[in-house]
């Protein structure tokens, strides 16, 4: 059966952000993720996962103003000193946690500017930020991520992100492969992660439509958790979703693959 992180900017909102670590443990999770730990001490967020045995799974370098709108600065031509300070604070970060990945978000695209410029910088950044990463051990991924809920983000596709990573020609950047914005943007997804496990580090589920838990939409999820153990893959799957009805109430579908694998065993 596949890792599940629960990622705790999503799921357990019930609760201040270093009590989700304790609520994860308890709902049967042994791993974490969220998009910024950057409000918190790192000893803070270490202690949390020390613990309650988590691992840290993965978390974004710096995005930008995220309460103003903003999803990630990679793509803009003004923000290149400040992404890559925030890579520093990241790798920071990463050390503290003992967390060997990182995502970065591209970011909107901002009127005015041509693609091929914006794609330029993000390249040179990428670039920048993966021979930083590599050297302490820490993956850099990308995420392509649906237009529908974020409009005008720059990286929408599976293989647009792959045609980044060519260009970059760093052995240290991987594919986020996140089953919710993929359906939107591409269907096809078995056969896209089937062609394309040797680059994914990192896949993430919601359903669709409304971005619930598995089982509350169309994707055939327990189909989808037995075709990605029998390919082989043995990274994390974390559980970025927004609960239906509460975080406790929505984890049936953990509950009953955990129950599953127990009596398989």
């Amino acid at each position: 059966m596949p890792r599940f992180s629960a990622n705790l900017s999503m799921l357990f909102g019930e609760h201040e952000f270093l009590d989700r670590f304790d609520a994860a443990a308890r709902a049967g999770f042994s791993g974490v993720e969220y998009l910024s730990p950057y409000d918190h001490a790192p000893g803070e967020v270490s202690a949390r996962l020390k613990q309650n045995g988590l691992t840290q799974v993965l978390f974004n370098l710096p995005s930008g103003d995220w309460a103003a709108g903003e999803r990630g600065i990679a793509i803009l031509p003004d923000r290149i000193g400040e992404f890559r300070a925030g890579v520093d604070r990241a790798i920071a970060y990463a050390n503290a946690l003992g967390c060997d990945q990182v995502n970065c978000l591209a970011g909107i695209a901002p009127g005015g500017v041509a693609r091929e410029e914006l794609e330029k910088v993000f390249v040179e950044n990428l670039k920048y930020a993966a021979g930083k990463l590599g050297e302490e051990g820490i993956r850099l991924l990308i995420e392509p991520i649906n237009n529908r809920d974020i409009p005008g983000f720059f990286l929408t596709g599976t293989g647009q992100a792959l045609d980044v990573i060519e260009k970059v020609a760093s052995p240290n950047l991987w594919l986020q492969y996140d089953i919710y914005h993929m359906q939107i943007m591409e269907g096809d997804l078995a056969r896209t992660i089937e062609a394309n496990l040797g680059r994914i580090a990192h896949i993430q589920l919601a359903d669709n439509p409304g971005r619930h838990e598995p089982g509350t939409g169309e994707i055939n999820y327990p189909f989808l958790y037995d075709f990605i153990d029998r390919l082989g893959y043995t990274g994390w799957i974390g559980a970025e979703y927004k609960p239906k009805d509460g975080t406790e109430a929505g984890l049936g579908w953990l509950r009953e693959l955990t129950a599953g694998d127990s009596a398989a065993a």
